[in-house]
C-alpha cells in the first residue's frame, strides 16, 4: 500500500492515463480525488474504485477556468483538508505547424495545457506548503525534448511544463515539496486513437508509423504512465526532485537502426 493515508487529486481522470492511475493510486491506498469536464466519466471512475472496496470523490473541474479550479480545490480541502498528491494530467492536443495553427487553436491548447498546470499548482501548492509536504506531478511530454512535425503548439506547452517544473522545484524544495514531470511517449488512449483519426486520412498507416518510432515497436498502455506516476507520488522518490521521467518507449534516447 504504497500510498496509504495520502489524498491524491488527479486532473483528467475520467479517461485515459488519468484513469489507469486514479484505479492504481487505490489499489495502493490512496483516497482519490478525480477531477474530470466530462461528469459521467469522472462518476464512473469513481464508483469504479468504490466498487473495488477503494476510497473515491468526484470533482468537475475545468483546469483552464480559474473558478472552476479553485473551487474544485476548495472543495477538496474543504472535505479532506489537505492534498498529499497533485497530478497535473489533464491536457489536449493540437495539430499543425506554425503558419497552420489559427490563434484561437493556439490559445485553446495553451489554456488546457499550460494555463491548467499552473491554475491547479496556484490554489493546491499553499496548503502543502502550510503542512510542508507534498509530491506534484506535472504531465509534460516526450513531445518537450524532441521535434515532432506539425505539433507546434502541442510541443511548445509541453515544453514550457518541463520547464515550469524545474522552476517550481527550486521554488518550493524548502517547504517539502517535490515536483517532477512525466514525459510519456506515445501512448494508446482514447485522446490517441481520436487524434489519430482526426488527423490522418489512413489512421491505420500512422498507427504502424508510430509504432515504428518507438524500440519497442509498440505503443505504451495508460498503466505504464500510471506506474511510473504512482513512483513519483510514493514516498519511494523521496530523492527524486525537478526531474523528468520518460515513460516513452525509446523514443527520445534510442534509434532502431
Amino acid at each position: 500500500m504504497r500510498l496509504s493515508g495520502k489524498i491524491a487529486f488527479i486532473s483528467g481522470a475520467g479517461s485515459g492515463i488519468g484513469r489507469a492511475s486514479a484505479l492504481l493510486f487505490a489499489q495502493e491506498g490512496a483516497t482519490v480525488v478525480i477531477g474530470d469536464r466530462n461528469v459521467e466519466a469522472g462518476e464512473a471512475v469513481a464508483e469504479e474504485i468504490r466498487q473495488a472496496g477503494g476510497e473515491a470523490f468526484f470533482v468537475e473541474l475545468d483546469v483552464g477556468e480559474e473558478k472552476s479550479v479553485k473551487a474544485a480545490v476548495g472543495t477538496v480541502l474543504e472535505r479532506f483538508g489537505r492534498i498529499d498528491v497533485l497530478f497535473n494530467n489533464a491536457g489536449i492536443s493540437g495539430v499543425g505547424a506554425i503558419h497552420e495553427t489559427e490563434p484561437d487553436e493556439w490559445d485553446k491548447v495553451v489554456r488546457v495545457n499550460l494555463r491548467g498546470v499552473y491554475l491547479l499548482n496556484r490554489y493546491a501548492i499553499p496548503s502543502m506548503m502550510e503542512r510542508r509536504s507534498g509530491s506534484i506531478i506535472n504531465m509534460s511530454s516526450c513531445a518537450a525534448e524532441m521535434g515532432l512535425s506539425r505539433r507546434a503548439v502541442y510541443s511548445a506547452t509541453k515544453g514550457a511544463v518541463l520547464a515550469l517544473t524545474k522552476a517550481m522545484q527550486v521554488d518550493y524544495a524548502s517547504y517539502g515539496i517535490r515536483v517532477n514531470a512525466l514525459l510519456p511517449g506515445t501512448i494508446l488512449t482514447p485522446f490517441v486513437e481520436g487524434y489519430l483519426k482526426s488527423s490522418y486520412s489512413d489512421p491505420e498507416e500512422a498507427f504502424g508509423s508510430i509504432k515504428k518510432r518507438q524500440l519497442s515497436e509498440e505503443l505504451g498502455r495508460p498503466e505504464d504512465v500510471a506506474k511510473a506516476a504512482l513512483f513519483l507520488a510514493s514516498d519511494e522518490s523521496s530523492f527524486v526532485m525537478g526531474s523528468p521521467l520518460y515513460v516513452d518507449g525509446g523514443v527520445v534516447f534510442g534509434k532502431n537502426a
